[in-house]
């Protein structure tokens, strides 16, 4: 596998939100700890087994035409169990973009829309599973 791609994988995912405070509160209590970096208007969490960064960034700052739906991107983080974690985040206040989807091969996603407007991908991936266990030496990727 060549390694040498102009995109070498993914440093920070900005998500915005108008009420950065609330977006800080409701990610905290998702993730399961607080902001590492904080300054006015912008908040930053390392996490996951690589400790990505996912920066919350007051909207007053984004520049363009802001719409009024849910837009962009759709960054999936792998998580373990995707039907418990799809409820989780309903349950705290997000709303359904995507119902879970068995994409075939061991692959299923699904998405939300936070309380802010930004989607939030979920998936299964077992690819991503076959890297972590290669990095630990159990054992090639997928």
């Amino acid at each position: 596998m060549n390694n040498s791609s102009a995109l070498r994988g993914v440093a920070t995912v900005s998500f915005f939100a108008f009420d950065v405070d609330a977006a800080k509160r409701w990610y905290a209590e998702l993730l399961g700890s607080d902001p590492y970096f904080e300054v006015p208007g912008y908040a930053e969490f390392r996490i996951g087994d690589y400790e990505l960064e996912l920066g919350i960034i007051d909207k007053r700052y984004v520049s363009g035409n802001l719409g009024t739906e849910p837009a962009g991107a759709v960054i999936y983080w792998h998580v373990d169990d995707i039907q418990k974690t799809f409820d989780r985040l309903l349950s705290m206040g997000a709303t359904k973009h995507e119902e879970i989807r068995d994409r075939g091969n061991g692959f299923i996603t699904a998405s939300v829309v936070d309380p802010f407007g930004n989607i939030l991908g979920i998936m299964f991936n077992p690819h991503y599973l076959g890297v972590m266990k290669a990095q630990k030496g159990e054992g090639n990727s997928l």
